[in-house]
């Protein structure tokens, strides 16, 4: 890819980001600059009134609080902070304690994997948050860099599961190994990686099923799941992706919980900001699990998925040029 198509692309990128968040940064920045309003300094009005704008944005209490501590050292710090500064030490603030250990912020496309084995994503979540719909969009994107793709249809619970599974791939224009509604999904699993081996694919990315209805279930289900694809590719799962609705606020914060206690969750995706307010959520749950949001979805099509980037997510959140 050229300088040219690069600095193009990185460009439509910003604008889908800007606009995707659009409704976001009318409900934040709208309550932040009611909590300013009038005042010539942060002080400890302002910062209480801060508080609950954070708060019924979705950020989440812990998090606010956090936001909020750092905002009083440096307010502290350097004596006095007017309001005007006030964008520039949030976006400086909330990005310094996003950008974590362990974030892999180095990541900037959806490269190529060549490999003896297949790199393997299995993706985990409830029914309704766009599972299916970032399982499409993530293959598009790894084949568009170049890479054979497989999807697995291990959600054998649900026959409309497979059914859109099967839509996503014949528009992407990859293959999908299933079976039939009640089949074992490790017994899914399995067919895929071997399917993918043969055909010598570089990405498979599994459905599983979405349900919640016991921890200890669940656990059993995902665990065998993994335990028969080591068989094939002994290292796999590589990514174990947990899809969010962020729409839903603070009931995608509960099923971040379930589903971490329940598998090694190592890699988030955050669905359906741009149609909600509440994607302050994102900063909340990064913080709060301490794992890495590595993509978002900002929209229906396929291109509308993109790599998570902590600075030029909060510069965009607070309005701030990068």
């Amino acid at each position: 890819m050229g300088f040219k198509d690069f600095f193009s692309r990185k460009k439509k990128e910003k604008e889908t980001l800007d606009s995707g968040l659009k409704k976001t940064k009318e409900g934040v920045w709208d309550k932040i600059t009611h909590a300013i309003a009038g005042k010539s300094k942060v002080d400890d009005e302002v910062l209480d009134n801060l508080e609950e704008a954070f708060i019924t944005s979705d950020v989440g209490t812990d998090t606010t609080i956090k936001i909020i501590e750092r905002l009083q050292e440096r307010v502290a710090r350097d004596k006095y902070v007017g309001s005007s500064e006030l964008r520039r030490l949030l976006v400086e603030e909330v990005s310094d304690m996003l950008a974590k250990p362990g974030s892999d912020e180095s990541l900037g496309d959806f490269e190529v994997r060549k490999g003896d084995d297949p790199y393997v994503i299995l993706v985990v979540g409830v029914n309704g948050v766009g599972k299916t719909t970032t399982i499409g969009k993530l293959a598009y994107k790894y084949k568009e860099a170049g890479n054979e793709v497989v999807l697995g249809a291990a959600d054998t619970f649900r026959a409309a599961a497979i059914e859109q599974l099967d839509i996503w791939g014949e528009r992407v224009g990859v293959p999908v190994v299933k079976q039939k509604m009640g089949s074992d999904p490790a017994a899914v699993a399995f067919d895929t990686l071997t399917s993918a081996k043969a055909r010598g694919a570089d990405v498979v990315i599994i459905d599983t099923a979405g349900r919640l209805h016991n921890k200890v279930g669940l656990m059993n289900e995902l665990t065998k799941v993994k335990n028969v694809m080591k068989r094939v590719v002994p290292d796999a799962p590589h990514e174990i992706l947990l899809v969010l609705d962020g729409s839903t606020g603070q009931n995608a914060f509960e099923q971040a919980r379930q589903f971490v206690a329940a598998t090694d969750v190592n890699n988030l995706a955050i669905t359906k900001l741009d149609g909600t307010s509440k994607g302050g959520v994102v900063i909340g749950i990064s913080d709060q699990f301490k794992i890495p949001v590595k993509y978002i979805g900002l929209g229906e099509k396929m291109e509308d998925l993109q790599i998570f980037h902590s600075d030029e997510f909060v510069r965009s959140l607070f309005g701030e040029a990068i």
